[in-house]
């Protein structure tokens, strides 16, 4: 009954994700009631803050996005491994007076069945275990609900979070039984998901078209490639987590099998801030630490090389001790090399 409940919900998502743009800064996401974490009919309120960044409450989970990635090329990593972040957690939602006013309406409307509304009514007002809400602990705790993660509503795990809405004192942890239940580590996993990373075009030398045997040089506008982290905290738990990630390598793939690449692997490391070396006059005769030599003409076409960087991410958060790591992430794109025959080139 509670899916049928969350169902009853969803109307509720556009309307208010038009206000959440309007109101909150462009370095901040706020998710909270109504906005697609559980499509609730409350809104989450919030203000901005000298920082740039967002004060939200009834329990939204803030996104600090100031020191992210940005541009129009830039994109999320994607995991090394089958990990991903939860798609749904819990978190507080609702004051008592929240609740009663988000409960009512579908008791009222009978579309859930009375047996099931009655036993609502028993837990939430009737002392079974809850009584009128819990008006008599506003101000001491809020009840907490289940949020599903931005862009993971079709996921099969967003429906792991069944538990009915549940209280939790200020200052107690949740119920030990809830393991999705938000934490820092929790809130770190959520901050990974929002890191955007810029587009990983290389530049080549030759530039655009090169000569078959003929090495070309590849490198990275380091300048474009600090690392970049993402802030998400729970205000009202005062607990934060701050996801890093940072470049460690380039992978270049050719686009073909007749291609040699410098280094043999097609992996360069990230060396002293950079990676690759641009190429200068006088290095003809050198061999590049970063790039490709192509063995066969591309034809009336090109071939599709893609640059992949790997991304090192790793967090802190409220009560951890030094950095956690997460599991690595990649993001790549393709760019085209044409290749032409001639096999003896000045320089």
């Amino acid at each position: 009954m509670r899916r049928l409940g969350r169902r009853r919900r969803a109307f509720a998502v556009g309307a208010v994700a038009a206000v959440c743009t309007a109101v909150f800064p462009s370095t901040a996401v706020a998710y909270g009631p109504g906005d697609g974490q559980g499509s609730d009919t409350t809104s989450p309120s919030g203000n901005a803050t000298d920082d740039g960044t967002l004060s939200a409450t009834a329990g939204a989970v803030v996104f600090d996005l100031s020191k992210n990635g940005s541009g129009e090329s830039a994109g999320p990593v994607t995991s090394t491994t089958t990990w991903t972040p939860p798609a749904c957690y819990y978190a507080p939602k609702y004051t008592p007076a929240q609740l009663q006013k988000y409960l009512e309406p579908i008791w009222e409307a009978g579309s859930t069945g009375p047996q099931w509304d009655l036993e609502q009514r028993k837990k939430y007002v009737d002392g079974d275990p809850y009584k009128d809400f819990n008006k008599d602990k506003a101000g001491k705790g809020y009840w907490w609900d289940s949020y599903v993660t931005k862009g993971r509503e079709g996921d099969p795990g967003a429906l792991d979070c069944t538990k009915d809405i549940f209280w939790v004192d200020t200052g107690d942890a949740p119920p030990a039984d809830i393991p999705e239940a938000i934490t820092p580590k929790m809130l770190a996993q959520l901050a990974y998901a929002e890191i955007r990373v810029p587009s990983t075009k290389v530049e080549l030398a030759p530039a655009g078209t090169t000569k078959v045997n003929l090495p070309t040089w590849a490198w990275l506008d380091t300048a474009k490639f600090k690392p970049v982290s993402v802030t998400a905290s729970v205000p009202l738990l005062n607990v934060s987590a701050t996801t890093t990630a940072e470049p460690v390598s380039l992978k270049i793939e050719p686009g073909t099998d007749d291609a040699t690449t410098y280094p043999a692997s097609g992996v360069c490391e990230f060396n002293n801030g950079q990676i690759g070396e641009a190429y200068a006059k006088g290095k003809s005769d050198e061999t590049p630490p970063c790039g490709v030599k192509y063995l066969r003409s591309s034809g009336d076409g090109s071939y599709k090389l893609k640059a992949t960087i790997t991304w090192k991410i790793h967090w802190t958060g409220t009560g951890v001790a030094g950095e956690q790591g997460l599991p690595e992430g990649t993001f790549g794109a393709t760019q085209d090399v044409v290749v032409q025959e001639i096999q003896s080139v000045n320089r």
